[in-house]
C-alpha cells in the first residue's frame, strides 16, 4: 500500500509540474475576470481561459467540536488546489492537503488520541454549460474522483467520487446567488461496499469594491448503512482582491455548526493567484 501511495504522490507532483509548465508556455492576456473557488464550501461555475493556470492555497483551517463528553480539534495546513484551463469551456483541477492533525480528548478520563498525515488526492473536471466566465446565468457540471492517498484516520481509505452542479445567478449589479448541489458515491464505514451521499451549498454574495462578502447555508447527508449522518452549517465568507497585485485574492471564512454532527466552529484563511 505504501508503494502505491508513493507512486500516486510522485505522479501528482509530476502532474503539478506539467500543469505549471503548460500554463507558462501558453500565458495570455487577462481574459476573463478573476474567479476563485475560495472561500466557502460551494463551487463556482466559472472556468479558466484555455491555457491559464491558477493556484489556491488553504493556508490554515481549524475545526473544533465539543459534545458527548469528547473534544475534537481538527487542524489542516497547506490545502492546495491547482486549476488549469483545458479548453474555452473545460478546466482540470487537482486538490490535496499537505498536513492534517486530528486530536480527540475524553474530558471525563483525560485520555487523548491523535492522528496526523497527508490528505487524499482529488481530481476533477469543470465543464461550463453556459457563461464560462461566471457572468450572467452561469451553469457547470463538475465530476470528480478521490484517490485514497491520505494517512490512516485522515483519508477515506477507498476510491470515491461524485458530481457537483455549480450555478450562479446575478440578482443585481452587486448581489449574486450561488447554488452547488452535489451527489456522491462514498465508501461504507466497514469497507464492505458503497453508499450515496448528497447535499450542497446555497448562498448570496455582494461586492464592495475590492471586497466580496458572502453568506451561505451548507448541508450534507451521508447514507452509510451503519448510521445516517446529517451535517449542516451557517457560513460567512470574505475575500479581498488586490488592486496593486494582479489576479491575487486573500480570503477568510467562518463556519458555524447547526447540529451535533457538525463541528461547532470552523475557521479558514487562504490565498488564490492566477498566472
Amino acid at each position: 500500500m505504501g508503494g502505491v501511495r508513493g507512486r500516486i504522490r510522485i505522479a501528482g507532483v509530476a502532474g503539478l509540474v506539467a500543469m505549471a509548465w503548460i500554463s507558462t508556455a501558453q500565458a495570455q492576456d487577462a481574459g476573463r475576470d478573476f474567479c476563485a473557488d475560495r472561500p466557502g464550501k460551494g463551487s463556482p461555475p466559472c472556468v479558466l481561459d484555455a491555457g491559464r493556470f491558477q493556484a489556491e492555497l488553504g493556508v490554515a483551517d481549524g475545526a473544533w467540536s465539543r459534545g458527548g463528553g469528547v473534544s475534537t480539534d481538527d487542524l489542516a495546513f497547506g490545502a492546495v488546489e491547482l486549476r488549469l484551463g483545458l479548453t474555452p469551456t473545460v478546466e482540470g483541477q487537482l486538490s490535496w492537503t499537505a498536513h492534517e492533525r486530528i486530536r480527540q480528548k475524553d474530558r471525563a478520563s483525560g485520555a487523548t488520541s491523535t492522528v496526523d498525515g497527508i490528505g487524499d488526492l482529488s481530481l476533477a473536471l469543470r465543464w461550463s454549460l453556459s457563461n464560462p466566465a461566471g457572468d450572467g446565468v452561469s451553469v457547470a457540471v463538475q465530476p470528480f474522483v478521490t484517490a485514497p492517498t491520505g494517512a490512516e484516520g485522515i483519508g477515506g481509505d477507498a476510491w470515491q467520487g461524485g458530481v457537483i452542479v455549480p450555478v450562479s445567478l446575478p440578482l443585481s449589479a452587486d448581489w449574486s446567488l450561488a447554488l452547488s448541489p452535489e451527489l456522491d458515491v462514498r465508501a461504507d464505514a466497514d469497507g464492505a461496499g458503497r453508499h450515496a451521499g448528497f447535499g450542497g451549498a446555497v448562498g448570496v454574495g455582494r461586492s464592495f469594491g475590492p471586497v466580496a462578502l458572502g453568506v451561505e447555508l451548507w448541508a450534507d447527508r451521508d447514507e452509510d448503512p451503519s448510521g445516517h449522518v446529517t451535517s449542516a452549517s451557517f457560513d460567512l465568507t470574505a475575500a479581498w482582491t488586490s488592486a496593486s497585485v494582479r489576479d491575487l485574492q486573500l480570503d477568510a471564512s467562518a463556519y458555524v455548526g447547526l447540529n451535533r454532527d457538525t463541528p461547532d466552529l470552523e475557521v479558514a484563511v487562504g490565498v488564490a493567484k492566477r498566472f
